[in-house]
């Protein structure tokens, strides 16, 4: 479980957001959603401690990330995968040596263990055969697939998607949704989703928050997402190519 309490953070003068309390239950998907620059990826790099905040706890299991040390919050860091925006791969290394990376480098497995891993991974995002494929030749969703292969290589128990379909068509961003939920529930992993899509947000969580005016202003299940009486969170959804 993650519990996030009295949560602040501001960039010199500039407040982001104050007072976020959010508990994320394990074994749950839960998509943060709000205008752009509300401070959506800002709190999603608070829950590994890539960012420290001006007040406030982000606690993994009773530990507070912001007072570990810097070896026990590298293993912290070990629990999560992350799917970045851009997928972030190593354009001069092929798919297999991109995803390999994280085993390479925090692991001691030999060989033929990464590979195992490896193909292991590969296959669950029904991608077994593009291993030796530089990531130029792949297409966005391939590299949104390699990368999410990638966040998963280490076996994480939290997996952080930051706008997992951003610039894929609807058939593509299908798939992806489709993989976050197969994530969710065959690997008992707990999801936290960055989205503005609210199609892909109704299909793969099952809460969600709101983040406006510098707060943390609403939050709750899909199903009183539906029916909240929240003026401008009714306008967000709204505003979203998909209504709800």
């Amino acid at each position: 479980m993650i519990e996030i309490k009295n949560l602040k953070k501001s960039f010199g003068d500039n407040l982001v957001w104050e007072n976020v309390n959010l508990t994320i239950e394990d074994g749950t998907t839960l998509a943060i959603v709000g205008k752009s620059g509300c401070g959506k990826s800002v709190l999603l790099k608070h829950l590994n401690a890539l960012l420290y905040p001006d007040e406030g706890e982000v606690l993994i299991k009773g530990r507070n990330v912001f007072q570990l040390s810097y070896v026990d919050l590298r293993i912290v860091r070990q629990k999560f995968g992350v799917l970045f925006q851009g997928a972030a791969l190593f354009d001069s290394i092929s798919a297999f040596e991109n995803i390999a990376f994280p085993l390479r480098y925090f692991t001691s497995k030999t060989e033929k263990e990464i590979r195992s891993r490896v193909m292991d991974c590969l296959e669950m995002v029904n991608l077994s055969n593009i291993g030796n494929k530089g990531t130029s030749e792949l297409s966005g969703g391939m590299r949104k697939r390699v990368g999410l292969a990638r966040a998963i290589v280490l076996e994480p128990e939290y997996l952080l998607y930051d706008e997992p379909t951003s610039g894929l068509d609807p058939e593509t961003s299908d798939e992806i949704n489709d993989l976050i939920i197969h994530m969710t529930k065959n690997l008992s992993i707990t999801s936290v989703v960055i989205s503005h899509d609210m199609h892909s947000v109704l299909r793969v969580a099952e809460h969600v928050v709101f983040l406006d005016e510098q707060k943390l202003s609403w939050q709750g299940s899909i199903d009183e997402l539906r029916v909240a009486d929240h003026k401008r969170l009714k306008e967000f959804t709204k505003a979203s190519e998909y209504q709800i």
